[in-house]
């Protein structure tokens, strides 16, 4: 509900006109009652804050005035084929080659004549236009990371060994071998990138079409009430397919480790009754993750031992994060769960067409697994309802919303040059408009 809707009702004439005493309201209660209204820490703030409220502010803190590095893991599912799946490139053939297409944007800027292209939306532009937009103003180093990919992007990449996911409703979309290697990879990375920051923070993002279905199917396979909660690229989230595919994949998983009793009496997964015993991680992982998760979750596990953390992204990275406390605890890793926050976007932070402030609470509540605590769960203000483009004005619509850590790349801009809309928004439409000359 927003601030406007308070004091819906009758009205009844002023407190004056009634006779009424007006008394002052204490400070006190009044300075209690703005976390209620307004998102904390307060309502003209570039980032909100909507989970672990203090812990965020003092993260946020912590980290003001420092220069992060970005780190992009990017990977692929057979998921992101599936028709209507995903907004992330108009067609199935279009999405194979999203990830190498926003690498090569994100490294080489508008100007580069690209081996893969920008693929055609639907309806807005790609969200590495906004990471762009600040990496290159704010020179943040950006480190790619390839954790498995159908084909080599065309630039720089870090090659993890990894390989593409098969589709998770067949409940074997990586070899158990592959992700255990691919865990590894991200400590070993995440302890090499840690080690050359002094005093800042690591932001991970993630470029992987059909994600947010594999985080919804390992968030519920850690046994945390995810269904219906998550966002997607599309303006309004395809729930129903997500929980369909997930289904499948769960139960192929269950029926391939023995633990049906009849194969005519199949469990069926429903939101209400996750999985009672949580599995191996890492066989979730394999069952029906995809390969960039375990990545990022060793490299934020390895890293935040020694730097802050900044997940980027929403649903994909509260999967993350589940995913990194159950690994933490299934293998005795340590790790330093209040290095870490999630940051995003306001379109996925307050998308209604999902849950995602809910599903960060769920993190604690009701999972099979001894989950720290919610992380805090930031996003950015930014705000494209004023924009001279069509393309950007679709995210007001809740076409794209988030992806290739914009959401992050905008709460970098803000701690460690205190940019404010107007700069984003400028250096953003920058962009657009240099992509658009190169492509007359």
């Amino acid at each position: 509900m927003g601030h406007g809707a308070l004091g819906m009702g009758k009205k009844q004439g002023s407190r004056e006109q009634r006779g009424e005493e007006l008394l002052p309201c204490p400070l006190p209660l009044f300075l209690s009652l703005i976390p209620l209204i307004f998102p904390y820490p307060m309502p003209n703030s570039q980032i909100r804050i909507y989970t672990q409220k203090e812990q965020g502010s003092e993260w946020l803190r912590r980290y003001r005035g420092c220069l992060p590095v970005f780190a992009c893991v990017l990977g692929f599912t057979e998921t992101g084929l599936i028709p209507g799946i995903s907004a992330a490139g108009r067609t199935p053939e279009d999405r194979k080659y999203t990830a190498c297409a926003d690498a090569e944007f994100l490294y080489y800027g508008a100007e580069h004549k690209a081996q893969y292209p920008l693929p055609p939306l639907a309806a807005g532009a790609s969200p590495v236009l906004i990471s762009r937009a600040v990496f290159e103003s704010l020179k943040i180093p950006v480190h790619l990371f390839n954790a498995g990919l159908p084909q080599a992007p065309a630039v720089p990449v870090i090659d993890l060994g990894g390989t593409p996911a098969k589709c998770l409703s067949g409940g074997n979309a990586l070899e158990i071998t592959t992700v255990h290697h691919l865990l590894e990879q991200g400590l070993i990375w995440g302890e090499r990138l840690a080690a050359n920051i002094q005093q800042g923070y690591l932001i991970i993002g993630e470029c992987v079409v059909g994600g947010t279905t594999t985080a919804l199917a390992i968030l519920t396979g850690l046994g945390i009430e995810a269904a219906g909660k998550v966002n997607s690229s599309h303006p309004v989230c395809n729930h129903a397919q997500k929980w369909a595919l997930v289904q499948a994949g769960l139960e192929r998983m269950k029926g391939d480790e023995g633990d049906e009793e009849d194969e005519g009496d199949k469990k069926v997964f429903s939101p209400s009754s996750p999985p009672s015993l949580p599995p191996d991680p890492l066989n979730l992982v394999a069952a029906v993750g995809d390969p960039m998760q375990v990545v990022v979750a060793g490299m934020a596990i390895a890293a935040s031992r020694s730097c802050g953390i900044l997940l980027a992204g929403g649903t994909q990275m509260l999967a993350v994060y589940a995913l990194m406390s159950a690994i933490a605890q299934a293998y005795g890793l340590s790790w330093q769960p209040k290095e870490v926050v999630v940051g995003t976007t306001r379109w996925v932070a307050e998308d209604s067409t999902g849950a995602t402030v809910d599903l960060a609470l769920s993190l604690s509540k009701g999972s099979s697994t001894e989950i720290t605590a919610t992380p805090p769960l930031l996003a950015t203000v930014l705000n494209f309802s004023d924009s001279r483009y069509p393309q950007l004005r679709a995210y007001e619509q809740g076409f794209v919303k988030e992806g290739v850590g914009a959401g992050a790349a905008c709460i970098a801009a803000h701690l460690s040059q205190d940019w404010q809309q107007h700069q984003l928004l400028t250096a953003i439409e920058a962009q657009l408009e240099r992509l658009s000359l190169v492509n007359y």
